[in-house]
């Protein structure tokens, strides 16, 4: 079953989704303090969390209501206008557009145009779980580059997370407006898979990045079951080589528009 995706919702989505109330205490734990773990809340509007958002079919990038299927997050790279999210966010046809920070149908931060698409080999030949990892490039918006504007956070490869901090995962339910977020401890799946206990974690939440107290994404919701088949337990892949050649490939590749095989990655121009 495809989980947490925009093809096929999760079983929890048949029933509706209740968010527990923002708390000062949800929010410490959120920002790495103390705090309830694996309780989900609305996110709250900080600068920070612009970083994150949510992905649109270009299509419906004038009416953004209810539009939005996965999520995505900034992350930094050398032309600052990098995003990372799930393999399987991004292996369908079609344009799309990245909203930073989008709450109620509104784009505080501007709607951005996916430029470039690089999947692992993994996934792009054989849709393996352990691959479902992916980064975007997008094009510049007014002259500035997305980076620039939102800021982004760093990803940390070849991280062991269990046992490790808590980390705070943000995403965007398909049936919601604005994100949520849990902070709770990952622990192993398997050698190539990592899971998190947070509720409510429904379709339209898979890219949502696993941030760590030192702003460093160590997962990415998707992997197994493309994200979990339930609400309450979420899967990413373990950030390794395949993770790393992507990431170095896609942070530093020069601009083109001709598609190409790279070491790891297909290389797809606007999709």
């Amino acid at each position: 079953m495809v989980g947490h995706s925009r093809r096929v919702k999760r079983n929890a989505l048949l029933g509706a989704i209740v968010l527990l109330a923002l708390t000062s205490a949800s929010e410490a734990a959120a920002d790495g303090g103390s705090g309830p773990l694996g309780v989900t809340t609305v996110a709250a509007a900080t600068r920070d969390a612009a970083r994150v958002g949510a992905l649109f079919q270009a299509a419906d990038a004038g009416h953004l209501a209810g539009a939005h299927f996965c999520t995505a997050s900034v992350v930094h790279a050398v032309h600052h206008n990098l995003l990372v999210t799930a393999a399987h966010c991004l292996s369908g046809s079609g344009a799309l557009v990245f909203v930073p920070g989008y709450r109620d149908g509104k784009a505080p931060y501007g709607v951005w145009k996916v430029a470039r698409v690089l999947l692992p080999a993994g996934w792009a030949k054989a849709q393996d779980e352990d691959s479902d990892v992916a980064f975007a490039t997008v094009a510049a918006l007014d002259g500035r580059e997305i980076e620039d504007v939102v800021g982004a956070d760093r990803l940390a490869t070849r991280t062991n997370t269990t046992g490790a901090t808590a980390v705070t995962v943000t995403g965007y339910p398909n049936s919601h407006e604005v994100p949520i977020r849990c902070t709770n401890h990952p622990t192993a799946h398997s050698a190539t898979q990592q899971r998190i206990t947070c509720p409510d974690f429904t379709g339209g939440t898979s890219g949502s990045p696993w941030i760590n107290g030192e702003n460093r994404i160590v997962g990415i919701l998707g992997g197994h079951e493309q994200g979990g088949s339930t609400a309450d337990i979420s899967y990413s892949v373990v950030l390794g080589d395949e993770a790393v050649e992507l990431y170095e490939d896609a942070s530093s590749a020069p601009e083109t528009s001709n598609p190409r095989v790279m070491r790891c990655a297909i290389w797809t121009a606007g999709q």
